[in-house]
């Protein structure tokens, strides 16, 4: 897919801030900061699922976690609604850097509200474009951070979450997660959490 220059712009720019993520992640044996990382895999798997993205699609891709460690977790009441306030937080302050950038950049209005849009996660099941962020968010945690996620917590909660993945993708993106390759451990795993 063609990259227009501002398009590539507000990437760099959105590549910048993530690339000040103090948190390290070694892929491939190499060391990555780890929200800069995450963003690359947010637009290679949109890329393969969804390759005639609009622009705004693009970009909220891009910028789903910009700078996220700047709201950490633990600033929030370790249960579950201290979680849904930091995520509800998170979304808010993720728009507003992405604001920020697009700005700068020179995008319109429209398309900085489509992304803030898309970011809050507006409308999901209604929105085709928030459900393709979705399905792309739900593919990059199951082919990159799943399994590392599972093999530090208990079956019961890795089936948990599975099944609320699951929950939050549209058939197209159960079929695309069903391609990906797993361990064995993990497939009997999304075989119990489906059947369930």
């Amino acid at each position: 897919m063609a990259l227009s220059e501002k398009l590539k712009d507000a990437f760099q720019r959105f590549d910048q801030a993530n690339s000040e993520d103090p948190n390290i992640e070694v892929f491939g044996g190499a060391p990555y900061p780890k929200e800069l990382l995450y963003a690359e895999r947010m637009t290679a798997v949109l890329n393969d699922f969804e390759p005639n993205a609009s622009e705004a699609l693009q970009l909220t891709a891009r910028c789903q976690h910009i700078c996220r460690w700047e709201i950490p977790r633990n600033q929030y009441e370790m249960n579950k609604p201290g979680y849904l306030r930091w995520r509800q937080d998170l979304k808010k302050f993720h728009a507003k850097k992405a604001r920020t950038i697009l700005t700068e950049v020179g995008y319109d209005e429209d398309t900085i509200k489509q992304v803030a849009f898309l970011l809050l996660k507006k409308q999901l099941k209604k929105s085709a474009e928030t459900q393709a962020l979705e399905d792309v968010i739900c593919l990059v945690f199951l082919q990159y951070y799943f399994e590392p996620f599972a093999a530090k917590h208990p079956n019961e909660k890795v089936i948990d979450i599975l099944q609320k993945t699951w929950g939050k993708m549209s058939e197209k993106g159960r079929q695309a997660a069903l391609q990906i390759s797993f361990s064995k451990t993990s497939k009997n795993l999304i075989d119990q959490a489906l059947k369930a």
